[in-house]
């Protein structure tokens, strides 16, 4: 399936709204940084490395109007603008990494002008963008060798072309495996509260020619009791130093059944979602949302009283030991963690 899910077009950000999905694949068209915190925040953008891509792009929309008399004012635009990004979702890894990057590049090149240095964010966002392309496909390529014909894989929320520029983490896996003649099977976990599995995933699938079943949450543990899951593959918002990986909330669900029902549960993610300076799980901040995600139908159609309290976190934490192996653009990383991530990673 040939579709791109962010791009810089016409000195504007287009990308597709996620929450018009399955019923419409609308694009929209951005040129005001606030559009841009919004569409995050309300998910019409989402998935960790399309989130990297969207952060590089935010500071180029946020900064080429910018009139600076100076490098230091300019900087100091820049960081006003990155922070204001940053505050849009606090858990993926990936948009923090693309904020990094260009204010990266900016700081080298602080002896050139700042028409110069504009013309360098942007630049930067694309390579980052062509980047994910190459790194989506390389990561798909190890991750179909763990992939056995008649394979029957099941997936939480979305981490195919949508979560990423056109290919995909863990479902980048199984596209990659269905081309070199696999004949697999996938189930979807609908992934509650905004259905990301059966709105996005789900949709992805079937327009790529994969045979899938959608099912609720809670059905997994039955699948797996029955023999029916092969492999779990999961994608990641943010991995730690050890290995332990914070991803939509309901994974760690998967991982702990997966290990009672020795099925080898898998991490997808590439060498940029993972974050040295979290030592484990418990240092990855877990952002909380909106409580009418849980309460509400898709904001359409109330499914609990009103005014009953609602915890909604975005984001669980697996722990590495539920981890059978994180799948990279670099490779396959096993057990022991801790040193093989930073080997890789650091590489």
């Amino acid at each position: 399936m040939k579709i791109t899910t962010i791009a810089w077009r016409d000195n504007k950000i287009r990308l597709i709204d996620q929450t018009k999905l399955p019923d419409k694949l609308e694009y929209i068209h951005i040129d005001k940084l606030e559009d841009l915190w919004s569409a995050i925040k309300r998910l019409k953008v989402r998935g960790a490395p399309a989130l990297g891509a969207a952060a590089a792009l935010g500071v180029y929309l946020g900064m080429k109007d910018v009139q600076a008399k100076d490098f230091n004012a300019f900087s100091r635009a820049l960081a006003r603008v990155a922070g204001y990004i940053a505050g849009s979702r606090p858990t993926a890894r990936n948009l923090f990494w693309g904020l990094e990057r260009t204010r990266r590049v900016v700081q080298k090149n602080k002896d050139k002008n700042l028409f110069a240095l504009k013309k360098l964010i942007l630049k930067e966002a694309r390579k980052i963008i062509a980047e994910d392309r190459l790194s989506c496909r390389r990561l798909a390529g190890y991750g179909s060798k763990l992939i056995k014909d008649k394979d029957t894989i099941l997936t939480i929320c979305n981490a195919g072309i949508l979560a990423t520029i056109d290919y995909g983490t863990a479902l980048g896996v199984i596209y990659r495996a269905k081309r070199e003649g696999k004949r697999i099977r996938v189930f979807v976990c609908e992934t509650r509260p905004l259905l990301q599995g059966s709105r996005l995933s789900a949709w992805e699938l079937k327009k790529s020619g994969i045979a899938l079943t959608v099912i609720c949450d809670n059905m997994a543990a039955s699948l797996m009791q029955q023999g029916k899951i092969n492999k779990v593959i999961a994608g990641a918002d943010r991995i730690a130093a050890n290995g332990d990986t914070a991803n939509k909330i309901g994974t760690y669900s998967l991982a702990a059944l997966s290990q009672y029902h020795n099925i080898p549960f898998y991490i997808a993610a590439p060498v940029s979602t993972f974050d040295l300076s979290a030592q484990s799980g418990k240092d990855i901040p877990i952002e909380e949302r909106n409580r009418r995600e849980v309460s509400e139908l898709l904001f359409k159609k109330r499914v609990a009283p009103a005014g009953v309290k609602v915890f909604n976190p975005a984001f669980d934490v697996t722990p590495h030991n539920l981890i059978r192996a994180i799948i990279t653009d670099r490779g396959i990383i096993r057990p022991p963690y801790k040193r093989n991530i930073k080997r890789v990673v650091s590489r």
